[in-house]
């Protein structure tokens, strides 16, 4: 897959707390607002966040780290250039203030930018809230953003933060505990549902950190656990991406229903609309 030139995404910026990003849309609708793996808005996020806004919903890309559109698949892109992209994406993050990569029990602080900006795309689009989706390294930061009400949809795809080098993070996820109990007062008051999407073999997303969310939000945690078996073979990378580099796009695959899984979430909670037959 080449590199994405952005059509069909407008381009702006939006500032809070004194910290400016850009950010990337398409779509009319409820938001949903599409945080990025590293290396960042690849081609494959970009056609995850076009099916977001076919079905009606606006696709919100800010752009946290990396170059938007470039690709970073090895096998289109090589080595490497994925492993450059890679590198200078880590870079960004680990030097970063804003970012929260192996304390346990704190919440990185670019969550706060994430909230404002998902209140200000609810005031702009309409609708009874907003969803999030994070991948990989955001994928924590979508269960933070809600404790904001306006955040009725949170994904968490691959989430792997704290990064599990220990046990103690491998329980857990990038939540302070504050924070959590919010999460929690939301699902037992309201019906929120949180949904979590994990290869059962990765390492970056161990299963002590799902069977953590079981205990700390019941039921309201829907987990889908995927064997690594049914990853893209043709990616060169471990099963990881379940929405992206991973995804095998036909009927009846297990990622395809994933993601099937995915978009009938924001159907459901954003348009309410029934839940469309998994294919």
């Amino acid at each position: 897959m080449p590199d994405h030139d952005l059509t069909g995404f407008t381009p702006s910026t939006f500032t809070h707390d004194g910290a400016t990003r850009r950010v990337l849309r398409r779509g009319t609708g409820p938001a949903v607002i599409i945080m990025a793996e590293i290396p960042g808005i690849t081609p494959k996020v970009i056609e995850f966040a076009e099916r977001v806004a076919a079905t009606g919903c606006t696709a919100v890309l800010p752009v946290l780290f990396g170059v938007p559109g470039r690709e970073a698949s090895p096998g289109a892109a090589g080595w490497p250039t994925v492993g450059r992209a890679m590198a200078s994406s880590l870079w960004q993050v680990c030097v970063s203030r804003e970012f929260t990569v192996l304390a346990t029990g704190r919440s990185s602080r670019v969550v706060r930018w994430l909230r404002a900006l998902a209140a200000a795309e609810h005031e702009r689009c309409g609708g009874p809230g907003v969803g999030a989706v994070g991948m990989c390294l955001t994928g924590g930061f979508a269960l933070a953003m809600a404790t904001d009400e306006r955040l009725v949809a949170p994904v968490l795809s691959q989430p792997s933060l704290p990064l599990a080098c220990t046990a103690s993070r491998a329980g857990s996820i990038d939540i302070s505990p504050e924070e959590l109990a919010v999460v929690r007062g939301r699902c037992e008051r309201d019906g929120l549902q949180v949904l979590g999407l994990r290869f059962r073999g990765d390492r970056l997303v161990p299963g002590d950190r799902f069977a953590y969310l079981r205990r700390e939000l019941g039921d309201a945690f829907v987990a889908v656990e995927l064997e690594d078996g049914d990853a893209n073979p043709a990616s060169a990378l471990p099963p990881h991406s379940v929405l992206t580099e991973h995804l095998v796009d036909e009927p009846g695959q297990p990622t395809r229903q994933a993601l099937d899984t995915v978009l009938d979430l924001f159907r459901t909670r954003l348009l309410g609309e029934e839940p469309a037959l998994t294919n």
